[in-house]
């Protein structure tokens, strides 16, 4: 499976999803964000960072990088799109995902290993994983408080495209469970058609024993299938 990683000056999770994916037996290939032209992609990944320094607003500047016309109309035509952390800021930027992410509740950067519980794995991205199997994930953000309208959020619900909620170690879902105020702890969403997701959670810091654990690779598996 063929799959590209979009390069933002200021990223600095690019060459972590690189290795993930290159581990899992994707082909993979850096893009710089001012390509006009996309390679041949069964898989895009808008990797996590600080792209262009959060300058503005978290992806707000990215969001309008030369290669995102490009992202867009390779996500309109069915490619599976994925953006974690500050590539899910970029997708909201966008509009291939609605909502947006605010500051967290706290106001401060969080750094560290949460819970999330996958409410939906009837999915290309999920389908590795049981439904409501609990992960332990690392997430660092600054702003991961994710928000949508009323509408929009019954949708979510409706469709079935909620990917991840925040919860505990045992798999309760509480505002004691969600670090950063996202509502009702939303961690990541599908758009409509499914082919797109978004994540604050970085599942390519959990691809090995060693270094954290392996909660991640059945993400990546999922689209080998």
């Amino acid at each position: 499976m063929k799959s590209s990683v979009i390069v933002f000056p200021g990223s600095n999770c690019d060459r972590d999803i690189a290795v993930a994916l290159e581990k899992m037996q994707f082909k993979n290939q850096m893009v710089w964000h001012k390509e006009t032209k996309l390679p041949q992609s069964d898989l895009i990944v808008v990797p996590g960072g600080f792209s262009y320094g959060d300058y503005l607003r978290s992806g707000a500047i990215a969001g309008k990088s030369l290669i995102i016309d490009e992202v867009i109309k390779a996500a309109n035509s069915g490619c599976l799109i994925l953006g974690i952390c500050n590539g899910f800021q970029i997708l909201t930027e966008t509009g291939l995902l609605k909502g947006t992410l605010l500051r967290n509740k706290n106001l401060r950067f969080i750094n560290k290993d949460i819970h999330i519980k996958v409410l939906n794995n009837d999915t290309k991205f999920t389908n590795k994983y049981n439904n409501e199997q609990i992960l332990k994930i690392n997430i660092a953000h600054n702003e991961g408080n994710y928000f949508t309208n009323s509408n929009h959020l019954e949708e979510l619900k409706k469709e079935k495209l909620i990917a991840f909620k925040y919860c505990n170690e045992t798999g309760d879902i509480n505002d004691d469970s969600n670090p950063n105020g996202s509502l009702e702890n939303i961690a990541g969403i599908f758009n409509s058609n499914k082919n797109i997701l978004g994540m604050m959670p970085h599942p390519e810091r959990m691809v090995d024993e060693v270094l954290s654990n392996k909660d991640g690779v059945n993400l990546f598996s999922s689209l080998l299938k």
